[in-house]
């Protein structure tokens, strides 16, 4: 298993230049894909590029891995791509709503919101109620992104008022203060919390305060290489995608 912060590392470099996940030269192949996603589904995306990449010799696929708010205005922008997956259905509408997708966005996994801690857990968290301590050094996604409007779901469920120290504008962000000390808690999806391993202590909160999110994928209506976009999709839909999400930790 990679480290946790290799792991939010690649996703950041990502953010910005965007991940050759074959590695092999400049691209350029009619076949070459680049896809826009979460920044939580790197590890199952960099698996099914991989698959792409094999059934398309020579063919390279460049994640572009970050918040999907961020994503959203990229594209919106005129950024160039051919698959978008975000991390929540209103992003992908805002996409949609533009004219920007080919078909229907399809919703292909959900992931939930939970707590997770340094592994040595400083602050003695021991559920979701912990986590309105104001002395407690929380870190969360900024309320624009995904894991951030969940979170205010989760609070409002539970009732809770949050005192964070830190609104990141991706739940990678999140994860990486947890890991390397700078936050005694911390709020990401759970793949995040599978990812990180025995880095992290994960606290999942009751099933009456969950906060779930689905996550649509669809192609793009400027896609360069449409064939390609739609068999990338229809990949991540396929059973073999449904495997990769589920060994992750997504539903």
């Amino acid at each position: 298993m990679r480290s946790p912060l290799g792991i939010v590392a690649a996703a950041a470099r990502a953010a910005v230049l965007g991940l050759s996940v074959a590695g092999c030269g400049a691209g350029g192949d009619p076949d070459d894909l680049t896809v826009f996603a979460a920044a939580s589904l790197h590890e199952v995306f960099a698996e099914l590029a991989a698959d792409y990449e094999a059934a398309h010799p020579g063919a390279t696929v460049t994640l572009n891995l970050a918040g999907s708010n961020a994503l959203a205005e990229q594209v919106i922008a005129g950024a160039r791509a051919d698959v978008l997956a975000t991390a929540d259905t209103a992003t992908m509408a805002r996409a949609a709503g533009a004219g920007l997708t080919a078909a229907d966005p399809e919703v292909f996994a959900a992931n939930d919101l939970v707590v997770v801690t340094p592994a040595d857990d400083p602050a003695g968290i021991s559920e979701a109620a912990d986590l309105a301590d104001p002395d407690l050094r929380l870190v969360v996604c900024a309320p624009a992104v995904p894991c951030g409007a969940a979170t205010a779901r989760l609070a409002g469920h539970a009732g809770l008022d949050l005192h964070p120290v830190s609104e990141e504008d991706a739940v990678t962000d999140v994860l990486a203060k947890v890991v390397s000390g700078q936050a005694d808690a911390g709020l990401v999806y759970r793949t995040d919390a599978y990812s990180a391993g025995d880095a992290v202590r994960m606290i999942v909160p009751a099933a009456e305060v969950a906060a779930v999110n689905d996550y649509p994928i669809a192609p793009l209506a400027e896609a360069r290489n449409p064939g390609g976009a739609a068999e990338f999709v229809e990949l991540v839909c396929s059973e073999r995608g449904r495997e990769a999400l589920r060994a992750a930790g997504f539903r």
